[in-house]
């Protein structure tokens, strides 16, 4: 092989080693940006994650050191709340018509209930037509976080009705809401609102801290929510579901007029 031969052989040889190692070097920078482009997907994948678990840990939490607006009561002179056991009746004696409202403060479709229907309920309750028997209850125990809260502010709803500050009370439960399966206000929380109402009865504090009428309230919770009389058909068969209203011993359906109807 003459000299000419073997110097055009090694540079062909040469070319074709430098062809191969920049072949070697795009696969491995592909290869390279692929893991870069994997690792920052993992990345933002446990950022969503963490993010996530802080927001909804937030959300649950959302009640912990929160005061509960206190609502102003528009109730006209003459309307009066008494408490019957774990019954309270809100009205003026005179009124020829009477509901009863069953409902859980925590139940976001009796929060939904409220919102819609109270306007109309307060007009007839203040103008003397109807009287309110409320009952509060604690269907909805095990879905706060910890478990309770529907209880807690049951009991302390009633402890409020002897104070004559029921619908007060009330209202600022249902409008500041907790979320359901999240934390619910805690008795000192209830204490606060109760004394922001304008509640000054040192028994007050008492019957919230000892759960003064939690029998009494299961015990009526167990008897509505087993009375046949009360039971409604929600798509999987007969129950018992709040809100329930309730007009001479028939569940009323809650059409946009059914308080006209009621009282007419």
């Amino acid at each position: 092989m003459g000299g000419a031969e073997r110097n055009a052989r090694k540079r062909k040889q040469q070319q074709t080693a430098a062809r191969s190692v920049a072949q070697a070097r795009g696969v491995a920078g592909g290869d390279k940006k692929k893991v870069v482009a994997i690792t920052v997907a993992v990345v933002v994948l446990a950022a969503l994650v963490i993010g996530g678990v802080i927001w909804t840990t937030s959300s649950k939490d959302s009640t912990e050191g929160k005061v509960i607006g206190a609502q102003t009561g528009t109730s006209a002179p003459g309307v009066v709340e008494k408490r019957d056991g774990a019954v309270v009746t809100v009205g003026k004696p005179e009124a020829k018509k009477t509901i009863d409202v069953y409902a859980d403060f925590l139940c976001p479709v009796c929060k939904q209930f409220e919102e819609t229907f109270k306007g109309q309920i307060e007009e007839q309750v203040n103008n003397g037509t109807l009287q309110v028997r409320y009952h509060m209850l604690p269907m909805l125990n095990q879905r706060s976080d910890p478990p309770g809260y529907s209880l807690d502010s049951a009991n302390a709803s009633l402890a409020a009705a002897d104070a004559g500050k029921f619908l007060a009370f009330h209202d600022a439960l249902f409008k500041d809401q907790p979320e359901e399966g999240g934390r619910g206000f805690d008795k000192a929380q209830l204490i606060k609102l109760g004394q922001d109402v304008g509640i000054t009865d040192p028994t007050f504090v008492l019957k919230v801290n000892s759960g003064a009428y939690e029998q009494e309230i299961q015990d009526a919770y167990k008897k509505i929510s087993t009375d046949p009389s009360l039971q409604q058909d929600f798509g999987n068969g007969p129950g018992f579901g709040t809100p329930t209203v309730t007009s001479n011993g028939q569940v009323v359906k809650l059409e946009q007029d059914w308080v006209q109807k009621v009282v007419s």
